[in-house]
C-alpha cells in the first residue's frame, strides 16, 4: 500500500487574477539576462521595460490595471540596461535598481506614482563596480544596507545611509551567478561559475565555508532556508535541470533531485513562514512548488501551477498584503514577454471562515531590527514579526466592509539621512542627494495590516455626510448607538473566535 505524505498545503493551486486585474501592454525588457525583471511591493509593482537608448523600469500602482500607455513615465536614470530591482523592505516607497552601467541607483517612488514626468534622478547613485551591476539585495533586517553583485567578479555591501561600502569581497575567481542572504542577514550564501557554494561573512568577506554545487557549468542559483539549510537549483552534467538541499553549516549534500531537461535556469521564490519553496522557469509554462522539512527527502513536491502562456520571469508579494479571507499563501505576479504582468494567488483551500491561523504564522513587518550603523557595528536579530490575524476581516463583514478598508499606516523615509550627510564618492550629484529632504521623499508607506470593522466604516461615513451644517445633536446620538454596537459584535467575534 502506498503512502502519502500528510500535509496541509498538499492541494493548494493557482488561480489567476481576471484580465481586467492585470497589466497590459508593457514593453518588457528583451535583455537575455537572468535578474529579477520584476519587483512588486503591496504598494507598487515594477518590471524593466526595453529602451531604445539606456535603461528604464517602469513603476505602476495597483490600481492601474488594464492596458498601461505607451507613454507611461518611466524611471529612466541609468545609462544602459537595468538588470535587477529589489524594494526596501521597510519603506515601500524606495527601490534599488543595478544596471549594466556598472551602477546601483536607489529612487524614492512618491506615492501617487510616476504620472508625467519622467524620473532621472535617485537620491542615491552608488558607484564602485568596475563591470556590470547584475543582482541588488536588500538586507532582511537593518535598515538602508544592502549587497550588489558585479561582474569583476566582487559583491559589495552598502551602507546607503552614508552612501559607502561596508565591505567588498572578492573570494570569487569567476563570475557569481547568485547570492542571497540568511534569514537574519549575519550570512551570505553565493553560487559561482566555478560550481561552488560559498558562504561568507558579510561584514569580513572571510569564507567560512566552500563546498562543490551543481556539476553543470550552467547558471545555479540558491536560497538560505530558515532551518539552516540551503535549497539550489542548477544543471548535471548532462544538463539536466535540478534541485538540491545543502547543510549551511557543513556544505553536504542533503538530497539531489533530477527535474528535466530544459535548459532554462530556475528562480527560487521561498516562503520562510510555511517553508514553501516556489521554482519559475523562464520560458516554463508551469510553477513547481516544493515544501522542505528537516527530514529526508528534505523536499516534497506539492502541485504544479499550469498556464498555456510562457513566462518571462516572476515577482513575489511579501506576506503582508495577501487577502488572508481567501485564504492566499503567495502571489506571484507572472510576466510575459508579449507585455502582461499577471497575478497568481496561491491559495490552500479551506472550509471554515474563521482565520486559519496554522497557515498563516507570524510573518516579517515593515519595521527593521537594527539600525544600519548597529549592523556595521556587528549585532544580529531576526526579522520583527507581526501577525496577520489583524488583517483578516469576517466573512460576515467582507461584503459590508467600505472599499479601501485596509488602513494605511505612516512611516518616516529612513533614507532622508542621506540629505544630511551625502558621500563624495557614492553620491554623485547634489540635485539627487538633496531630492530626500523634499515632501515626496517624506512619502508615507503602507504596511496593509490593519482593518476596519463595517460599524467604524459607517462612524466615517457618518462624519462625512452629515458635515459641519448638519444637526450634531442626531449626529452623537446616531455615533454613540454605533459605538455601543461596534463593542457588543466585537466582543462576539471575540467569543467565538475563542472556541474554535
Amino acid at each position: 500500500m502506498a503512502f502519502v505524505r500528510s500535509s496541509k498545503y498538499r492541494h493548494i493551486y493557482g488561480a489567476p487574477f481576471k484580465t481586467d486585474q492585470c497589466f497590459t501592454n508593457i514593453r518588457v525588457s528583451r535583455n537575455n539576462w537572468d535578474g529579477n525583471f520584476c519587483a512588486v511591493n503591496p504598494k507598487f509593482v515594477a518590471v524593466v521595460t526595453e529602451a531604445s537608448g539606456g535603461g528604464s523600469f517602469m513603476v505602476l500602482k495597483h490600481e492601474e490595471t488594464g492596458r498601461v500607455d505607451l507613454n507611461h513615465a518611466q524611471v529612466c536614470g541609468h545609462k544602459n540596461v537595468v538588470l535587477d530591482l529589489d524594494w526596501n523592505p521597510f519603506n515601500d516607497n524606495i527601490i534599488a535598481s543595478a544596471s549594466e552601467d556598472q551602477s546601483i541607483k536607489i529612487w524614492m517612488i512618491p506615492d501617487e506614482g510616476i504620472q508625467e514626468e519622467p524620473l532621472i534622478d535617485p537620491i542615491v547613485d552608488l558607484q564602485y563596480h568596475q563591470k556590470r551591476a547584475g543582482q541588488v539585495k536588500w538586507h532582511p533586517t537593518a535598515s538602508n544596507i544592502l549587497f550588489s553583485v558585479g561582474a569583476d567578479p566582487c559583491i559589495l555591501i552598502w551602507n546607503a545611509e552614508e552612501g559607502v561600502v561596508v565591505t567588498e569581497i572578492t573570494c570569487h575567481p569567476e563570475l557569481i551567478f547568485y547570492a542571497t542572504w540568511n534569514y537574519n542577514g549575519s550570512l551570505i550564501a553565493t553560487t559561482c561559475k566555478d560550481k561552488k557554494i560559498r558562504i561568507i561573512d558579510p561584514r569580513t568577506g572571510e569564507v567560512k565555508k566552500e563546498g562543490p554545487g551543481h556539476d553543470g557549468a550552467k547558471v545555479s542559483r540558491v536560497q538560505f532556508l530558515k532551518n539552516n539549510k540551503l535549497f539550489t537549483t542548477g544543471f548535471s552534467r548532462m544538463s539536466e535541470r535540478q534541485y538540491g538541499v545543502f547543510d549551511a553549516t557543513s556544505l553536504s549534500n542533503l538530497a539531489m533531485e533530477t527535474i528535466d531537461n530544459n535548459n532554462a535556469p530556475l528562480t527560487i521564490c521561498y516562503d520562510p513562514d510555511i517553508n514553501l519553496v516556489y521554482l519559475i522557469g523562464k520560458g516554463d509554462t508551469l510553477i513547481r512548488y516544493y515544501e522542505v522539512s528537516d527530514a529526508s527527502p528534505y523536499a516534497y513536491w506539492l502541485n504544479n501551477y499550469q498556464s498555456t502562456v510562457p513566462q518571462r520571469c516572476c515577482g513575489m508579494m511579501p506576506k503582508r498584503a495577501l487577502n488572508v479571507n481567501n485564504c492566499e499563501v503567495a502571489r506571484i505576479y507572472k510576466i510575459i514577454q508579449k507585455g502582461t504582468c499577471e497575478p497568481i494567488a496561491m491559495i490552500v483551500p479551506r472550509k471554515s471562515d474563521l482565520f486559519q491561523e496554522d497557515i498563516y504564522p507570524d510573518t516579517q513587518g515593515d519595521e527593521p531590527s537594527l539600525s544600519a550603523s548597529e549592523w556595521v557595528e556587528g549585532k544580529n536579530k531576526d526579522p520583527i514579526l507581526i501577525s496577520l490575524k489583524d488583517g483578516y476581516v469576517s466573512t460576515r463583514q467582507k461584503s459590508e466592509v467600505r472599499a479601501g478598508g485596509l488602513k494605511a499606516q505612516a512611516q518616516p523615509n529612513k533614507l532622508a539621512a542621506l540629505s544630511k550627510k551625502p558621500s563624495a564618492a557614492a553620491v554623485t550629484s547634489a540635485p539627487a542627494a538633496t531630492k530626500a529632504s523634499t515632501p515626496a521623499a517624506n512619502a508615507s508607506a503602507t504596511n496593509g495590516s490593519t482593518t476596519t470593522t463595517n460599524q467604524r466604516g459607517q462612524v466615517s461615513a457618518l462624519k462625512k455626510r452629515w458635515g459641519q451644517g448638519s444637526e450634531m445633536s442626531e449626529l452623537r446620538a446616531e455615533i454613540d448607538k454605533l459605538k455601543e454596537l461596534v463593542k457588543k459584535q466585537d466582543a462576539r467575534i471575540q467569543a467565538l473566535e475563542s472556541k474554535a
